[in-house]
């Protein structure tokens, strides 16, 4: 596996209290699959996740891999998103900065943004409704413009 990131040892020791805190072993595998997740830039399903240990050689289970995401987004170190497929996709929430989503319908690509003002609106509407935001979700369904998106029609209908 490539150098996971700078935060390993904080993550390992988050996911390890959550663990004993919940009276869950803490086996090679869990510790594996949270290595995979914190190696893995940008958004993953559950299946790519799966290969790519198999591809690596490491011995886990396609079930852990499921179990082990169900884990760690519980304890807030992945977050889950439903894009409006069958399969939900994950990337890692541990010190990483709050952004929000594009989704292509076309070709599915994600790209993220993050906008200062969809902060201040939350705060403000927090605020309003004495209400503790812990997190939110922003996600804007669309069409890509851009040339080289395969699925585009014009695209498509050029081939």
């Amino acid at each position: 596996m490539p150098a996971i990131p700078q935060h390993q040892e904080e993550v390992r020791a988050v996911f390890s209290r959550f663990l004993t805190e919940r009276q869950q072993r803490q086996t090679p595998e869990r510790f594996a699959v949270l290595d995979a997740v914190y190696d893995t830039e940008g958004h993953f399903d559950a299946d790519e996740l799966s290969a790519r240990l198999a591809a690596e050689e490491v011995a886990v289970s396609r079930a852990t891999v499921y179990n082990t995401l169900d884990l760690l987004v519980d304890c807030q170190l992945v977050v889950r998103h439903q894009f409006g497929g069958k399969h939900a996709k994950y990337e890692r929430a541990y010190s990483y900065w709050q952004h929000d989503h594009l989704l292509c319908e076309d070709c599915g690509e994600v790209l993220e943004f993050c906008d200062p003002r969809i902060q201040a609106v939350r705060d403000m509407v927090g605020e309003i409704y004495q209400f503790e935001i812990k997190r939110h979700e922003l996600t804007l369904y669309g069409s890509c413009q851009r040339e080289a998106c395969p699925n585009r029609a014009e695209t498509k209908e050029a081939v």
